[in-house]
């Protein structure tokens, strides 16, 4: 059986945090996989004006904080944020939502192990909420010279009701890596689109973006078609994202599923102590451009009667038709897909069950017929306890990769130092005590309730 670990990434001189350190996300240096940066709500420990990231020199195994991103605010530091390696060159592009104003922002840092303030490509006015910066980065040669094609997927409401939007910089690392706004929805009588905008990118330039075109929000409630576009070019053709077109209506962007309905409250709780309806993933296979993996969250089938439901699909034939690829979960959320070298894919996600919260991984090699599973993490759902409108909890997304034959992922969850929430194992590098199920403060003495920390794992060939 291939070698899973997991670490607790709070380093051990923040044992005394007590934070809600969700939403976690996370990158890999593929020139260099013992370099690895990760992200999540967390807050600079010294209220300076720098967010902090984590990063380790070492596959994951310690790591530190490093408080080199614009706008740390209390008690989340950023607002959203995601990271992306470059295919080459180590530089390191990461997407914000700024903790102080709220602006969307893309930054750049060509050293993850300095201590400098990363660069700001883009900066977009808060005026009308973006939301949820998803970074992916591929690269390419122009007269021999590298360079980096960056995307980021967000979702901006200067373009509503089409805010589907992804922001594409042709060469990123020169420069400013001017970046040029795309929307991706293109379909009439839309009222908005949901936050997440996701990414999947083929080395042989296709690219691939997700989305949740709503069609109605009546109270509560939103219906949606999910929806699919495709440009084989690397998106830097005048008109991009126009390969895939509906097989029903023309327009581009293939629906995966249409009219779907969920419960979408940023405000409450619905699952457990969690929000639900912005839940979406997208993976191509590295080793055929033309298969892709898609999974979400709606409140659509099910086997028995819920108010959330986790689908899995997939697509060989370049987006146009898609097919189940493994059974619902119930009350699911969080999903993140990754390809490997080996076209293996592997699926990540949290699902509460009799008030409990797991964290599970699945990978398959033959389209979804059989899996290796283990669980990452288990522990109760109602612990800790989330202060009144703190959401979200776990957070609205999770992240997977693969690099190589190998997939590394990020979760966010209960910090309890329990073996037997810890299926597979766990290494924590803040001070806790596993007889006793406690954790310490920085003496090693006094006692630390229990929190959410961000763990890293990783899953070796």
């Amino acid at each position: 059986m291939p070698a899973i670990k997991v670490v607790d990434i709070t380093p051990r001189a923040l044992s005394g945090d007590t934070s809600l350190d969700s939403e976690p996300n996370l990158a890999v240096n593929p020139e260099n996989p013992n370099q690895l940066v990760a992200t999540a709500f967390t807050p600079d420990p010294m209220g300076g004006p720098l967010a902090p990231v984590y990063v380790s020199a070492d596959g994951g195994d310690t790591w530190v904080l490093r408080s080199v991103v614009p706008g740390n605010a209390d008690p989340s530091g950023t607002g959203d944020i995601s990271v992306g390696f470059a295919p080459q060159g180590g530089t390191l592009y990461t997407g914000i939502l700024n903790g102080e104003d709220g602006d969307l922002q893309v930054l750049r840092a060509a050293d993850v192990t300095s201590d400098a303030p990363m660069e700001v490509l883009v900066d977009r006015a808060a005026v009308h909420n973006p939301d949820q910066p998803w970074v992916v980065a591929g690269g390419t040669v122009v007269n021999g010279s590298g360079r980096d094609v960056v995307y980021v997927g967000n979702n901006d409401g200067d373009h509503q009701p089409h805010s589907a939007t992804v922001d594409v910089s042709a060469d990123a690392r020169h420069g400013h890596g001017a970046f040029r706004s795309v929307q991706v929805d293109q379909r009439a009588h839309r009222v908005f689109d949901g936050p997440p905008v996701r990414i999947a990118l083929h080395p042989d330039g296709t690219v691939y973006t997700a989305f949740e075109s709503w069609s109605d929000f009546s109270g509560l409630v939103v219906t949606f078609d999910v929806v699919v576009t495709r440009d084989d070019k690397g998106a830097l053709v005048a008109s991009p994202f126009q390969d895939l077109r509906d097989s029903d209506d023309g327009v581009a962007g293939q629906r995966v599923a249409a009219g779907r309905r969920v419960r979408f409250n940023v405000k409450a709780a619905t699952l457990g102590q969690e929000r639900t309806g912005a839940d979406l993933s997208i993976a191509v296979d590295p080793t055929d451009s033309g298969t892709v993996w898609i999974a979400w969250c709606d409140g659509t089938g099910g086997t028995v009667p819920t108010d959330y439901v986790l689908h899995v699909r997939r697509s060989t034939d370049r987006g146009q038709t898609w097919a189940p690829a493994r059974a619902d979960l119930v009350n699911a959320k969080n999903p993140a897909l990754a390809i490997n070298a080996d076209g293996l894919v592997g699926l990540v996600y949290q699902q509460l069950a009799h008030d409990q919260w797991t964290t599970a991984l699945e990978l398959t090699a033959d389209g979804g017929a059989t899996a290796e599973a283990h669980v990452l993490h288990q522990a109760p759902g109602d612990v800790p306890k989330a202060p009144p409108g703190a959401l979200p909890y776990l957070g609205d997304y999770i992240r997977m990769v693969a690099v190589g034959r190998d997939f590394y992922g990020i979760f966010a969850g209960n910090n309890t130092p329990d073996r037997a929430n810890f299926p597979v194992g766990v290494t924590y590098q803040r001070n806790a005590n596993f007889t006793t199920h406690q954790l310490l403060d920085l003496d090693g003495v006094s006692r630390v309730p229990p929190s959410l920390d961000p763990f890293f794992f990783h899953r070796a060939a």
